[in-house]
Formats: structure tokens, sequence, C-alpha cells
């Protein structure tokens, strides 16, 4: 768990530095800030896209996958909810850039294969390098929103610790196959996470989230029956 650990307490301090040299940065300055946060979590996203799709087993089951999450996710409407959710305890500005955080930081590659390489490998060369860059991330998104930001490396832990609990006990079923859709799938929300920090188009990304699932369900029915 020490990668996890390191990666949390890397989005609190960047929040906390972001939040502080907020008051010196010019509002033009801000601006070009996010607008690099925006291009590279698009680019992020193409690369984990790019980089797992020749190991795809499945190819067109990342289409599935989006379809189905982001149907039963706009009808759970997760998105409105989790709006509703921190406009009770921010402003609305705060929780449009704090369901960007928690998106940028969780849904990433490296913050999903990071636990489990550590869990089951001993491996936490992903998470520190994920840390690396979640520090620089959330400089620039508290810089923004303010010191509110922090909260999602609470949600890091978290998320995080989940994964690594459940890759030490579910070692033998999560294999390179899987993994690679679920790294296509996050790759895809990733990049409509900086399209919408880019202010190009709102996809909503948070009702995108049950894709995750689809993979994992597809290959239980597929070891279960074929």
């Amino acid at each position: 768990m020490i990668g996890t650990v390191v990666n949390a307490a890397t989005i609190v301090t960047g929040s906390l530095i972001g939040s502080v040299v907020n008051k010196g940065i010019k509002e033009e300055y801000q601006g070009a800030l996010f607008n690099a946060m925006g291009l590279a979590a698009f680019m992020l996203g193409v690369n984990a896209v790019v980089s797992h799709m020749p190991d795809s087993q499945y190819p067109v089951l990342f289409i599935a996958s989006l379809a189905i999450g982001s149907f039963i996710g706009t009808v759970l409407d997760i998105d409105g909810r989790f709006k509703r959710l921190t406009g009770r305890f921010t402003s609305s500005n705060l929780g449009e850039g704090l369901s960007t955080a928690i998106l940028l930081f969780c849904i990433g590659t490296l913050s999903i294969v990071g636990p489990i390489e550590s869990a089951v490998n001993g491996n936490h060369t992903y998470l520190f390098t994920n840390a690396t860059l979640d520090f620089v991330s959330s400089m620039v998104l508290a810089s923004t929103y303010g010191i509110g930001i922090a909260a999602a490396g609470v949600v890091l832990f978290f998320w995080q610790g989940l994964i690594y609990l459940g890759a030490s006990f579910l070692s033998g079923f999560l294999s390179d196959a899987l993994m690679a859709e679920i790294s296509i799938v996050g790759g895809v929300l990733i990049a409509t996470s900086g399209l919408s920090i880019l202010k190009i188009k709102d996809c909503k990304t948070m009702n995108m989230l049950p894709s995750l699932a689809v993979p994992v369900v597809w290959f239980l029915l597929v070891g279960a029956f074929f």
C-alpha cells in the first residue's frame, strides 16, 4: 500500500501548493495551465487506448462497454447525483473541478494498473509514476478551484485501496487480456475528461463510469460458459 499512500499524499500536497500559488497567478495564466492540463489528459487517454488496442482479444468490446455503461450511468444519473452531493458542501465551481480531479486521478490507466501490479508483483513503479503526474495535476487544478481539490486524494486512497485488496484476492482472475480491455475503456474516459477540461464537449464522464465494469462481467461470462 506504500505506493497508494505516496500517491494520495502528493495530491494533498500539490493541492495545498496550488491553492496558495493561486493568489499570485493571473486569470489568463490559470487558463493556460488549465488548457495544458486538458491537452495532457486527452493525450494520456488516447495513448492508453492506442497502446492497449493491439492486445485486445475483443476489438468491439470497448464500444459495447461504453454504450452499456453510459446507458446505465445515465439512468442512474451518476453525474447529476455527484454534482448535487458536492454542491451541498462546496461551490458549484469546486464541484466541477472535484469531479474532474477524481476522474483524472482515479480512472487513469496507472491508477488502475498500479495498485494491481503492487498487490500481485510488489512493483510500485506505476504508482510512483502516477504520483508524480498527480502532483503536477493537483497543483494546476487547485490553482483554479481551490484547496477542496485535496479531497480527491482521499477518494483516490480508498479507490486504489479497494483495487489493491481486490487484486490480492483475485490475482488469478486478473489476466493481461482483461486488464487490456479495462485500460482501453479507462483511456477513453480520461480522453473525454480532457475534452471537458478544454470545454470542447461535456461528455458527462461520471455517467460513463459503469463502462469499466462491463469488461469484467464479460470475462466472467466467457469463463463460465465457454
